[in-house]
């Protein structure tokens, strides 16, 4: 039986925030660990912060050949993925509400917290598909719920929305291939996106998304959790 000590995880945005603390979280669980930024520097800094076994890359999940390079640098390093956590993301409504939004913002938005989830998926299958036990993980948020929508936070409303709706159809478009996605509600979480005032620390946003990635029953699949829990879209 494969040991976690062969396990790899890529996690988008863990330089920083909810993703760092994911990584800090698979490392102590004897996971190799992918860590990818925007920026190399960034993520290469977090990689030194985090010691243990990291690989930090470059990687800017609204532009496809960015995408496709950090496929083909990792087909060099690895032969398999076994998890994928999409959570990078942008928090754009600023002074905005659904009446005033402009087309390029929701586009940004859009690109950044759904479509970039979608193509990690469709880029990374190959190397998901050689894992035995695929997972992975969208990280959405409770303004993503139906009962959560709010006039005030357009985009990002709309986009973990469509996260949700994206993680249901990528289900079962990966059934057949063994491959188990869920998305999850990290909660109110003290980072640069949730600010100070936040009532979460980033290793509590972190536990239900280390837990899928780990622990979970491979049972829950297209669901959408907060707290260990199945929550509804």
């Amino acid at each position: 039986m494969e040991s976690t000590q062969d396990k790899r995880v890529l996690v988008t945005g863990g330089n920083r925030g909810i993703g760092f603390a994911i990584a800090q979280g698979l490392l102590t669980k004897d996971y190799e660990v992918i860590i990818t930024s925007r920026s190399l520097d960034n993520a290469e800094q977090a990689a030194e912060k985090l010691q243990g076994k990291v690989i930090p890359i470059e990687l800017d999940v609204t532009d496809d050949c960015s995408i496709n390079q950090a496929v083909k640098t990792l087909h060099q390093k690895i032969d398999r993925l076994d998890v994928l956590i999409n959570n990078a993301g942008v928090y754009l409504d600023k002074d905005v509400n659904i009446l005033t939004i402009d087309r390029e913002l929701l586009d940004s938005t859009m690109n950044a917290n759904t479509f970039g989830a979608i193509r990690m998926v469709q880029a990374f299958l190959p190397l998901l598909e050689k894992s035995p036990n695929a997972r992975v993980v969208n990280v959405s948020s409770g303004y993503g719920a139906l009962s959560g929508l709010s006039a005030d936070v357009p985009s990002y409303c709309l986009s973990k929305l469509a996260l949700n709706g994206a993680t249901i159809m990528l289900a079962q478009a990966l059934h057949s291939k063994g491959i188990i996605i869920n998305s999850i509600c990290p909660g109110w979480v003290r980072t640069d996106m949730g600010g100070s005032s936040a009532t979460r620390e980033p290793e509590q946003g972190a536990d239900t998304a280390i837990w899928l990635a780990t622990d979970a029953p491979r049972s829950i699949n297209g669901k959408f959790l907060r707290d260990r829990q199945v929550i509804s879209f």
